[in-house]
Parts: structure tokens; C-alpha cells; sequence
């Protein structure tokens, strides 16, 4: 224990205490054993006569800001025992009490040290629950569960009345741990928008007070009306001050906010009104103006701002190929040159790294803008400079985690750069030196490096050509098949390594081969078991592209190891992700006529069906693709099997309705199978009496006046059909229904 028994507490001893766990990884961990005197400390937050012992010339006050010092050394840095104790003592709670009762008297040096205690608590509870801004950190996955439930208490509405209006506190101290705390915390929509729509009590009063709940302003326009809400309102004043710490806070804040959060941004990005400032700036405007500024950590946490303003204002969050660049060129030029100067901090760089990421993931024009602009360039000569190359990889035992922080911050830029386009893998395999950097990370000690690298191997697996060259020739390749095969990687970095082997296994892999007579199959099908979501999706996933153009046998190797009853089981999971999966399985073991008869008879015709048809009247559109696609190739099987198709009239209804009601997508395989089935002049009857030959000749009749040979979505929405492949499929079967002919 770090205080010895019998120990008074008072100023003294709390001070000693603090001084002692302050960066003492082992005294933090002894201290948060002894949970009897960590409730102590709680206790002493706000009823310190009951715990503690009041020294000549000390006040109450005084223990009271020592025993949040220490509360806030406790839980601070990587989640520990500290988190916990301090979770099960219900510090969160007596920090709001206590600033739930601030007075006048009360100084600014304790406020400000309650103000900071909560915000060191709810950020370790954010950083507990995940993710991380700034990387993967260690999972502690015993402690998530009760720091998720605390983490929700800090953004009931009776909570955020207790600190948000501290924003407008005198003290600099205060208002930036407040803005410090949101930066953090809002990591989840549920989150933004609880904030975005916060009023001061007063404010919700008037704005409900004598009206109706019909009558009661939409939440939107309230949010427009204020200039995107109140907080954000507030944080975008204090990007005026003269306090660059409150204008970084005030950045970081305004950021969370408006992440994924369309309609702050659009607010954001534009004037307000002012009578006294006509014209006035608005807040995107003064964060690209704060992205200039000479202090670097407020550059750059105008630029992650100015990042999450741009990607949220713009439709479907993607960025608009044409138009105004100039928010993306000012962002752009100032993380190229953080990343590029080697004159920066580790730590600098790796957030310029971060800030690239979240500026390009998943928007291949965005991707393909700082492709042009140099940005992979400065981001592969960053990671080489730091990254030795030797067979195999020798990693310094004292590497500075912030090294290894970099290295994963730029692992995780290239890969979100190089996921979307073909040319730009072509320059990281082939102009670049980042083959052998890539690879060698893939063994790195720290976490979230070997999951950078797989995540670049993913997006490299994405072309063919380097799947069937680089990825063998270098062994890249083999070396994540390593990863993915070994039991005791991190959960994330599985996940990682299985999205790349759901691209090595695809049929023009040189790869899969190997990969095969390296236990493979077992390994999928141990994750197929996994508690992990992800990890389970990716398995299916892979066996689906492993079935797809395999002979019968393979497939036969592949089901015995699965088992035909999980696969019926998966049919109707109530995961979309994995049901998807399932069908998507099932289409590609019923690639040719005796696939088709192995199906029926291992699966039963009446089960088999009974998967099939609620799947076809699903609202989910990536269900329903995949069964109509199943469906199309039973129809491939024999006279026996489509008449059995036929019989069911609940799959015939389903049918014809996706040939109406559809996209093209499902029409494609619909039309097909109908097609298939009109064949069979023993079907013909039942397709008639269903209606099928009303329904294609409604596709057929109009389509050509009203269409001209191109696509309408008016067309289509009057039952005319106007795609040319459906419609062609769809005159053949109306001649086989209204003439008779058959070819069975």
C-alpha cells in the first residue's frame, strides 16, 4: 500500500501521496489495490470531515483539491486497477455532485481542479471504451462494460446541465477541461447529438413554456437557429480568443462535434447574420484561418476540425469531384509539410498522419486529391526513415512508443489512400520502397503497427496484378497468412489479417493453393465460431470467395469441415451481415447442375426453401440480392427441382414481385430464373397462373417508345423495363409462356 496503515489523511499526506503515484506506474497499481482507501479518497471529495483530519491552518477546501489531484493521478494514462477501483467507488459521480454545487465562495483553484478530475475520468472511460483517435490502444475488455455504462451517465440531459455551461466560465482552466473532456467523449452519434441539442435550462424553458408537443420547434431548425446549437455556438466564439491552449480545446471540442454531424457542419460552413459585423466569417472559415497558425498543436487541431467540417458538409459524405479545393488544399498543404519534417516531434507527426487518414479514408476522389498533391510521397518517406528492413526485422527492444505510434499513423494513412484506387497500389507495391517496410511491421511488438500493416496489405490485395507478382515474390503475402494463423494475435489485428485472406483466397490468387494445404479451411471455421462479430463475418466471407469457381470436390472438403446444418443455421440468423454471408455461401455451391442436386438433397428441399422464402421478402436489399442469385441457379438444376420451385407459390409470389418492385440488380437474377423455369414446359402452367406472363408483358410491351434505349427511372417505376439485359430475359420467357415453346 502506498500510504502506510494508521497514516493520517490530511494536505500533507494527500500531497506526499500525489507526488508519490504521479508518473509511478507501480505505486498508481499498489495504491488502486487497497479499494477500501480509494473510497476514502471519493469520500473525501465532498464530505472531507468524515474522512480526513483538518491540519492548523488548512482548510476543508484544501483536502479536498488534494484528494482530486490524486483521484486525477490515478486514473490517468492507460486504462489499469486504478480505472476500476476509482469505477466502483463512483468517483464520476461525486466530481458532478460537487460541481453540481459550486458557490461563489468556492475558489477557482478548486473548481478547476473538480473541473479537471472529471475530465481525466470521463476520458479515461472514452479511452477504455474505444476508439481511440489516435490509434489502437490496449483492450481492457473487463472494465468496458461498466465504463460504457459511465461514460452514458456523463450525456443525460441533467448531467450536461451540470458542466456544459461551465464553457462560459471565467477561469481558462475550467473552460478547457470542459472542452477538453468533449473532445474525447464524443465519440458516438447517440453523444453528438445529446450535445448539439442541448439548451441552458432557461433556453429549453421558453422554448417549450405554454406550447403543445405538435407545437414544440423542430430540433433541427433549433439547432440551424443557433448557429448549429448552443455548444457549438459557444466553442465557436472561443476560437476568437487570445489563449491558444483554449483555442487547441476549443478546436478539438468543436471537431467531435461536428464528426459525421451534417447539419452542424453545413451551419458551420456558413456566415451567420451579425448587425454589427456585416459579413461576419464563418466558423470553417476562422478554423482554416487557424489552421496558418504558427503554434503547430492549434494547427493541427484546426485541420482535424477543418477535416471532420469538410467531410460532413458534403452529400453522402463523400467530396464532390468538382468545386471549390480550397478548404482541401489549406488543409492538405499543412499536413504534407508536418509530415514531411522530420524537425517535428514523433508525436506532431503521427497526428498530422492521423488527420490524413480521416481525411481520405473512404472517399476515392479525396484519396485520389492527395495522391496528386504528394501526399503518399511524404507519408512512405516518413515510415521508411523509421522502419529498419532487415530479414528478419530487428525492432530496437527501447523503440520510443511514439516511434511506433508514427509508424502506425502513416502504415494507416497509405492504406486508406491506396484502398480505392488501382494506380496508387501499383505506385506502394512497385515505386515506393514500402513492400519490405510493410512487411516488416507486420512483426512489430506494438499493436496497432502489425494492424496498420495488415490493413495495408488489405488494400494491395485488392489488385490482381499485385496479388499474383508482389504479394508472392516478396512473401508479404505468406507472412500475413502467419498472422492470421496464429491464435494469440489481438482480436483487432485478426480481424485485420482475415480481411486480407478474404481477398488471397479468391480463385486467381496463386496463394490459395498454399494456403489450403496450410490448414486453412480448420482455421475459417474456428473463427466461423468466434464471439467476435467481425471475426465471424470475415470467415464466412472468405469461404464464400474460396467456393466461388472451386471444383465439387473442394467444395465438398469445404462443407464437411463447415457442416450443412451451420450453414442452415446461418440462413436464417438474425445478423443481416451473416445471413448475407450464408446465402452468398450457398449461390456459389450451386455453380452447376450436380452442385444444385448436392444442395437439395444435403440441405432438404422444404428447409432449404423455408430459408429461402422469407428471404425474398426482406427489406434488406443485400439479402434479397443474394437469395434471388440462389434461386437463379436452383432453377439451373434439374426438371425435378424446378418443378419443386415452382410449387412453392409463396417463392413464385416473391419472385414476381422483385421483377416489379426491385432494383436492377435483383431483377437480373429474377428475370433469369423465371427464364430457366419457362423452359420446362411442365412449369409453364404455374408460372401462368401466377401471373407471370401478365407481369412480363407489361415489362415488355412499353419499354421501347418510352425508353429510347436508354435507362429511366420513370420508366421502370410504370412496371416498363428498361434495362436491356432483364428485357431480353424477360420476351424470351413470355414466348415460352404465350407459344409453348420448351427446350426440356
Amino acid at each position: 500500500m502506498v500510504m502506510a496503515i494508521g497514516t493520517p489523511i490530511n494536505v500533507k499526506s494527500l500531497r506526499a501521496l500525489k507526488n508519490t503515484v504521479i508518473g509511478n506506474p507501480s505505486a498508481k497499481a499498489s495504491l488502486a489495490r487497497d479499494e477500501a482507501f480509494v473510497r476514502v479518497l471519493v469520500g473525501c471529495l465532498n464530505e472531507p470531515g468524515l474522512y480526513a483530519e483538518r491540519e492548523p491552518g488548512t482548510s476543508a477546501e484544501a483536502i479536498r483539491i488534494e484528494a482530486a489531484h490524486v483521484i486525477s493521478s490515478l486514473a490517468y494514462g492507460e486504462p489499469n486497477g486504478g480505472l476500476g477501483s476509482l469505477l466502483r467507488a463512483n468517483a464520476h459521480q461525486a466530481f458532478l455532485y460537487a460541481l453540481s454545487n459550486f458557490t461563489p465562495e468556492e475558489s477557482t483553484i478548486f473548481k478547476a481542479a473538480f473541473t479537471r478530475g472529471l475530465r481525466v475520468l470521463a476520458v479515461a472511460f472514452a479511452e477504455c471504451v474505444g476508439p481511440s483517435q489516435w490509434g489502437l490502444k490496449p483492450e481492457s475488455s473487463q472494465l468496458r462494460h461498466e465504463a460504457k455504462f459511465a461514460l452514458e451517465t456523463l450525456f443525460k440531459t441533467e448531467v450536461l446541465d451540470v458542466y456544459i455551461p461551465l464553457l462560459e466560465h471565467k477561469s481558462p482552466q475550467i473552460v478547457i477541461s470542459i472542452a477538453l473532456m468533449l473532445t474525447s467523449t464524443l465519440c458516438t452519434q447517440i453523444y453528438r447529438t445529446k450535445v448539439t441539442e442541448w439548451l441552458p435550462p432557461s433556453e429549453r424553458a421558453k422554448e417549450t413554456k405554454g406550447k403543445r408537443g405538435w407545437e414544440r420547434p423542430n430540433l433541427i431548425d433549433l439547432r440551424t437557429k443557433q448557429g448549429g446549437g448552443w455548444v457549438a455556438k459557444r466553442l465557436s466564439t472561443l476560437l476568437h480568443s487570445k489563449d491558444v491552449k483554449i483555442q487547441e480545446a476549443a478546436l478539438g471540442a468543436l471537431g467531435s462535434l461536428v464528426q459525421d454531424n451534417s447539419v452542424v457542419a453545413l451551419t458551420l460552413a456558413r456566415p451567420l447574420p451579425d448587425k454589427d459585423k456585416p459579413g461576419p466569417l464563418s466558423a470553417l472559415q476562422t478554423v482554416l484561418g487557424l489552421c496558418k497558425s504558427r503554434t503547430t498543436d492549434v494547427s493541427l487541431a484546426a485541420c482535424l476540425c477543418a477535416t471532420f467540417m469538410i467531410r460532413s458538409s458534403v452529400p453522402n459524405n463523400h467530396y464532390p469531384v468538382s468545386g471549390d479545393h480550397t478548404a482541401s488544399l489549406t488543409v492538405l498543404h499543412i499536413l504534407n509539410r508536418v509530415i514531411g519534417n522530420e524537425a517535428e516531434s514523433p508525436q506532431t507527426r503521427k497526428k498530422a498522419c492521423f488527420i490524413l487518414y480521416y481525411f481520405v479514408t473512404d472517399d476515392k476522389d479525396l484519396c485520389m486529391f492527395a495522391y496528386e498533391r504528394g501526399s503518399l510521397t511524404k507519408l512512405s518517406q516518413a515510415v521508411d526513415s523509421i522502419t529498419p528492413t532487415d530479414k528478419p526485422p530487428i525492432w530496437e527492444e527501447e523503440e520510443s512508443e511514439h516511434i511506433s505510434s508514427l509508424r502506425e499513423a502513416a502504415l494507416s494513412a497509405i492504406a486508406a489512400l491506396s484502398l480505392w484506387n488501382n494506380d496508387i497500389r501499383r505506385e506502394v507495391a512497385e515505386n515506393y520502397s514500402l513492400i519490405a517496410t510493410i512487411r516488416a511491421s507486420l512483426s512489430h511488438p506494438h499493436t496497432g503497427v502489425r494492424f496498420a500493416a495488415c490493413q495495408c496489405v488489405r488494400a494491395l490485395s485488392r489488385l490482381v496484378a499485385v496479388v499474383r507478382t508482389s504479394l508472392v515474390d516478396s512473401g508479404l503475402g505468406m507472412k500475413v497468412y502467419g498472422v492470421f494463423l496464429n491464435e494469440d494475435e489481438d482480436r483487432r489485428v485478426m480481424f485485420a489479417a482475415s480481411s486480407v485472406i478474404c481477398n488471397l483466397v479468391n480463385d486467381f490468387s496463386p496463394l490459395r493453393p498454399v494456403m489450403l494445404e496450410q490448414r486453412l479451411i480448420a482455421r475459417l471455421v474456428d473463427l466461423t465460431k468466434s464471439d467476435d462479430r467481425g471475426l465471424r463475418l470475415n470467415a464466412l466471407w472468405a469461404f464464400k470467395n474460396l467456393l466461388h469457381k472451386s471444383s465439387s470436390a473442394q467444395k465438398q472438403t469445404v462443407m464437411t469441415a463447415l457442416g450443412w446444418n451451420t450453414l442452415s443455421s446461418l440462413l436464417v440468423n438474425p445478423d443481416p451481415g451473416l445471413q448475407e454471408q450464408a446465402f452468398h455461401i450457398a449461390r456459389h455451391l450451386a455453380e452447376s447442375e450436380e452442385d444444385v442436386e448436392t444442395l437439395f438433397s444435403e440441405l432438404g428441399t422444404e428447409p432449404l426453401f423455408n430459408c429461402i422464402a422469407p428471404a425474398l421478402e426482406t427489406d434488406n436489399g443485400d439479402i434479397l440480392l443474394q437469395a434471388t442469385c440462389l434461386l437463379a441457379n436452383l432453377a439451373n438444376g434439374s426438371s425435378q427441382r424446378q418443378i419443386s420451385i415452382t410449387s412453392d407459390r409463396r417463392i413464385m409470389a416473391s419472385v414476381r414481385s422483385c421483377l416489379v418492385d426491385s432494383n436492377v440488380y435483383v431483377r437480373r437474377p429474377a428475370a433469369s430464373c423465371v427464364l430457366q423455369l419457362a423452359k420446362n414446359s411442365r412449369c409453364q402452367k404455374v408460372l401462368r397462373d401466377v401471373g407471370f406472363d401478365s407481369t412480363l408483358r407489361h415489362m415488355c410491351d412499353f419499354g421501347g417508345g418510352m425508353t429510347n434505349g436508354s435507362p429511366g427511372p420513370l420508366s421502370h417505376q410504370m412496371g416498363v423495363e428498361d434495362d436491356v439485359g432483364v428485357k431480353e430475359k424477360a420476351r424470351e420467357a413470355l414466348a415460352l409462356l404465350e407459344y409453348g415453346e420448351f427446350t426440356l
